[in-house]
C-alpha cells in the first residue's frame, strides 16, 4: 500500500482511528527510523463544488481536533511547485498527516508482542475454522490445527475466504486500484532523503479521483478514476504463486491512460515524464465503506477487523482489543458493527453491488443524506404502494425505504414563507417537511414506523433479564410502557429502548438495530426467548391534536385520556385489524403507535386514512419527525448519544433508577450525576434563514469546544434546531456559540429544552 494517512473524513470515528494510527506509528521505530513520516497532507480544489467542500472538510476537522488549514493557490504552489495554480480555487493542509511504513510498522509490534510471550507463526495456510454449538473453538492450517477460544480474521480481501470456512457471511467486496511510479523527475527530491523517498506534502487531486506521493525522485500516483475492477478473494494466488504478492495484480496501463492525461494537467512537468511502472493493488470495500470490526453475528469468539486500510489500521486495531478484553471500546463503533447488515445485505449480491458504489464514490462529495441508487428497493414496508401514490421521496436507511415528505402535500406548503437554503442544505429537503410538521402540531399525520426494531422477549424468567440489562424500573403492571436504556459495562449508552409489558412474561421491545437483537440474545438466559418481529409486522404512528378523534371511532375500547392513559399499552382492534396500541409519542403530540402483521398493513393504512379525511390527516415523512422530536429534546442514539456518552450527559439520568437493583451498568454511573463535565443541548440558530445539517463544530471564545450531533428546521419555532455536545460551562441556557458551516460563522444560542409545550400539556391530552 503506499501507506499514505489523511485523518479528516465526516465520520468521527474514523477520523480518529486515523489520529491514533498516526499518534502509535510515530511512537514506533526500526532501525532508528520512525515508522510514520508526518509529511503533511494537501487537498486542492479544481471545481467551485470541491472548494465549498474543503471549507465543510476543514470544519470536520475542526469538530474532531484535527490541525489543518485552507490555502490560497499560491501557498498551495509553496508546497508543490509543480502546481499549475491557473486551475486551483484553493487548497486545505493538513500538517500532520503523512506517510505510515506498514511493514517496519508490523516489525516493531512484532517486537514488542514477542517481548511480551506471543508467537509469531508465518507460512501457515488456513484451510478450515472449527466449530461447535455456535461458538469457534479452533483454525485448522497447513501445518496443523490449532485450538482457539477467539479467532480474530484480520484476512484483508481474504475476510469473505476465512469468513465462508466459519459459516460466517462476511460482506466485503476485493477490488483493484492502480498506483503508478514514473520515471524519475528533476522536481522531485533527490536520494539520500528520508527513507520513504517524500518530503512533500501527500497530494489529493479529487476532482480527478487522484492522489500523489513521492518516492526518491519519482512521483507516485494512484487512482480511483478506471472502472470497477471486482476480485474473486477465491481465485487470487497463493502467497509462493503469486509473481509479487498477492495483493500486486498486472498493471492495466489502457485504464490508467485517462489519469495520466489528468496528472498531466495538474503537474505540467509530468508531461516530460512517463509512467516507468504499476501495480493494481486490492482493497476492500464494504457496501457502506465502513469497516467490520467486531464479533461476527452468527458465531461466537469468531471477530471480523476487515476492511481496515492503513490509515485506520492501528486505530481499529486497538477498538478491536478493547472490545475483546473489556466488552467496550473507547470509541463509538456502531457504524462499524458486522450486525448493521442484515439478511439481503449480506448476500453477495448486495455486498458486490453497493462494494462498486464505495469504490466509485471515495472521492466524490457526498451529501450525508444521500442514498444509494442501487439495489432499491430493497426492503419496503406494505405501505409503500400508498406512499408512492401520495409522491412519497424516499431516503433509505438500513435497506429500508423510508419517505422524507410527500409531494401530495406540496399545497401546504404554500404560504409559509420559509427562507431559500444554500444549495447544500437545500439537497434531500423540501419546505413541504416544515408544512407536514404543522400538519402534525395543528392536526393529525400518519407516521410509517415499519423500519423501527421490534423484539419479542419471552420466558419465566424475562423480567429478571430486562430489569437486568436496562436502566429503567420495568416491573410494572402489563399494559404498561417504559422508556429506558442499554448500557455497557462503562456506562456508554449502547441503546434506548421502549419496553411494553404484554403480560407478565411476554414484553414488546422497541429497539435501534440488529445490534440490539444480538446483544439481547447474547445475554438471555436459558428459558428466555428473544425474536426478531421486525421483518413479519408493520407500524404506523398516528400522531397530533386530532389523533383522539381519528382512531377513537374505529375502535370499540376507551381512547379517551382516561380510559387509556399515556405510556400504556393494550391489543384492540380498529376497524376490521387488531393491532397493540401504544400510547407514546416521538414528535411531542397526543397519539398512539399502532402495529399489526405486515398482511393486515395495507388495511390498517386504509383504515387509518379514509377516517382521517375530515380531521385534514397528512401523510408525514421522516424530515417532519426530526424537525417535531428536536423542537421536544427527544434524543436519537446513534446521533445524539452513543457508548462514548454517558446518560447524566445525555440529560437520559431520568430513565435510570439504581434504586431497583444491579444492572449493567450501574457500578460504572457512581458518583457521575454530580460530575457531569459536558452536557448535550438544545441550540437554536439566531437568523432563521440559517441552517446546519450536523458535525459542524461550535465555537466559544475563539476556539472549537464541541460538535453538533443532529439538526432540522423547526417549524414550530421558526428557525434551525439543533443538539450539540458542549463542556458544561457553555451549556446554561442563554449562552451565545457560533456554529462553523462551510465558510461562515452561524450565531446560535443554547436553549432550555423542550422548546414546545414544556409542561406536556399536549401530551396529556
Amino acid at each position: 500500500a503506499p501507506g499514505l494517512v489523511f485523518a479528516t473524513g465526516p465520520s468521527r470515528t474514523l477520523t480518529r482511528f486515523a489520529a491514533y494510527t498516526i499518534e502509535k506509528f510515530t511512537a514506533l521505530e526500526t532501525d532508528g527510523a520512525p515508522c510514520f513520516h508526518a509529511v503533511g497532507g494537501l487537498e486542492v480544489a479544481t471545481t467551485e463544488e470541491r472548494w465549498a467542500d474543503l471549507h465543510r472538510k476543514a470544519r470536520l476537522a475542526a469538530s474532531w481536533g484535527i490541525r489543518g488549514e485552507l490555502l490560497t493557490p499560491e501557498r498551495c504552489a509553496r508546497h508543490w511547485p509543480m502546481l499549475d495554480t491557473s486551475l486551483l480555487y484553493g487548497g486545505w493542509y493538513t500538517p500532520d498527516d503523512g506517510i505510515a511504513r506498514a511493514v517496519p510498522a508490523c516489525r516493531a509490534q512484532i517486537a514488542r508482542a514477542t517481548a511480551r510471550g506471543a508467537r509469531f507463526l508465518d507460512r501457515h495456510t488456513v484451510t478450515g475454522i472449527e466449530r461447535t454449538d455456535g461458538r469457534v473453538t479452533g483454525v485448522v492450517t497447513d501445518r496443523g490445527t490449532f485450538p482457539a477460544d477467539h479467532v480474530v480474521a484480520a484476512a484483508g480481501f481474504w475476510g469473505p475466504v476465512i469468513g465462508a470456512m466459519a459459516g460466517v457471511r462476511v460482506p466485503l467486496l476485493p477490488l483493484a486500484h492502480q498506483y503508478a511510479t514514473t520515471a524519475p523527475l528533476p522536481q522531485l527530491a533527490a536520494p539520500g532523503g528520508p527513507p520513504d523517498g517524500a518530503t512533500r506534502p501527500l497530494l489529493r487531486f479529487q476532482d480527478r479521483d487522484l492522489y500523489f506521493r513521492e518516492h526518491t525522485g519519482r512521483l507516485g500516483i494512484g487512482s480511483y478514476a478506471h472502472r470497477p475492477m471486482p476480485v474473486d478473494p477465491h481465485t487470487v494466488p497463493a502467497f509462493d504463486d503469486a509473481p509479487v504478492m498477492p495483493s500486486s495484480l498486472p498493471f492495466t496501463a489502457d485504464d490508467f491512460a485517462p489519469s495520466w492525461r489528468d496528472a498531466t494537467h495538474l503537474l505540467p512537468a509530468l508531461g516530460a515524464s512517463q509512467v516507468a511502472d504499476g501495480f493494481n493493488g486490492v482493497f476492500s470495500f464494504t457496501p457502506d465503506g465502513m469497516p467490520l470490526l467486531g464479533e461476527a453475528p452468527q458465531l461466537r469468539g469468531f471477530w471480523l477487523a476487515e476492511a481496515v486500510w492503513v490509515t485506520h489500521s492501528a486505530g481499529a486495531a486497538r477498538a478491536v482489543a478493547e472490545l475483546m478484553t473489556d466488552g467496550h471500546a473507547t470509541l463509538d463503533l456502531h457504524a462499524c458493527d458486522p450486525h448493521r447488515f442484515e439478511g439481503a445485505q449480506r448476500s453477495p449480491a448486495y455486498a458486490a453491488e453497493r462494494g462498486t458504489r464505495s469504490f466509485l464514490e471515495v472521492y466524490d462529495v457526498v451529501h450525508p443524506l444521500q442514498p444509494p441508487e442501487r439495489p432499491r428497493p430493497l426492503r419496503v414496508s406494505p405501505f409503500h404502494d400508498r406512499q408512492r401514490e401520495l409522491g412519497a421521496y424516499f431516503l433509505e436507511s438500513g435497506g429500508w425505504e423510508r419517505p422524507h415528505w410527500y409531494e401530495a402535500n406540496a399545497p401546504l406548503a404554500d404560504g409559509l414563507g420559509l427562507p431559500a437554503r444554500d444549495a447544500w442544505a437545500a439537497r434531500h429537503w423540501s419546505p413541504i417537511i416544515a408544512a407536514e410538521a404543522r400538519a402534525t402540531r395543528e392536526r393529525v399525520a400518519l407516521y410509517d414506523l415499519t423500519p423501527l426494531r421490534r423484539l419479542a422477549v419471552e420466558g419465566p424468567g424475562a423480567l429478571a433479564f430486562l430489569q437486568y440489562l436496562t436502566t429503567n424500573q420495568l416491573d410494572r403492571k402489563p399494559g404498561t410502557v417504559t422508556y429506558t436504556l442499554l448500557l455497557d459495562a462503562h456506562g456508554g449508552i449502547r441503546s434506548d429502548l421502549t419496553v411494553t409489558r404484554l403480560t407478565e412474561d411476554r414484553f414488546q421491545i422497541g429497539a435501534n438495530s440488529a445490534a440490539d437483537l444480538a446483544w439481547l440474545r447474547r445475554h438471555a438466559p436459558d428459558g428466555v426467548h428473544v425474536r426478531d418481529l421486525t421483518p413479519g409486522t408493520c407500524g404506523i404512528g398516528v400522531w397530533g391534536p386530532l389523533a383522539r378523534d381519528l382512531v377513537q371511532p374505529l375502535a370499540q375500547d376507551d381512547f379517551t385520556r382516561g380510559g387509556f392513559g399515556r405510556f400504556r399499552a393494550r391489543r384492540t382492534h380498529l376497524g376490521p385489524v387488531p393491532v397493540l396500541a401504544q400510547r407514546v409519542s416521538y414528535v411531542g403530540e397526543l397519539g398512539w403507535e399502532l402495529y399489526t402483521t405486515a398482511d393486515l398493513g395495507r388495511c390498517l393504512w386504509d383504515t387509518l386514512w379514509e377516517a382521517g379525511r375530515g380531521l385534514g390527516a397528512v401523510a408525514a415523512g421522516r424530515g417532519a419527525l426530526d424537525s417535531l422530536r428536536l423542537e421536544k429534546g427527544y434524543r436519537a442514539w446513534g446521533h445524539d448519544m452513543t457508548t462514548e456518552h454517558d446518560p447524566y450527559e445525555a440529560g437520559l439520568g431520568f430513565a435510570v433508577r439504581p434504586a431497583k437493583g444491579d444492572f449493567v451498568g450501574r457500578a460504572a454511573l457512581a458518583g457521575r450525576e454530580a460530575a457531569v463535565r459536558r452536557r448535550l443541548v438544545c441550540l437554536t440558530l439566531d437568523d432563521p434563514a440559517a441552517a446546519v445539517l450536523g458535525s459542524e463544530p461550535v465555537y466559544a471564545g475563539g476556539e472549537a469546544v464541541g460538535y453538533v450531533t443532529s439538526a432540522a428546521h423547526g417549524s414550530t419555532v421558526g428557525r434551525c434546531v439543533a443538539h450539540a455536545w458542549l463542556p458544561v460551562a457553555y451549556a446554561a441556557p442563554g449562552t451565545a456559540v457560533r456554529l462553523g458551516y462551510f465558510g461562515e460563522l452561524l450565531a446560535a444560542t443554547v436553549a432550555e429544552e423542550p422548546l414546545v409545550a414544556p409542561e406536556t400539556a399536549r401530551l396529556r391530552r
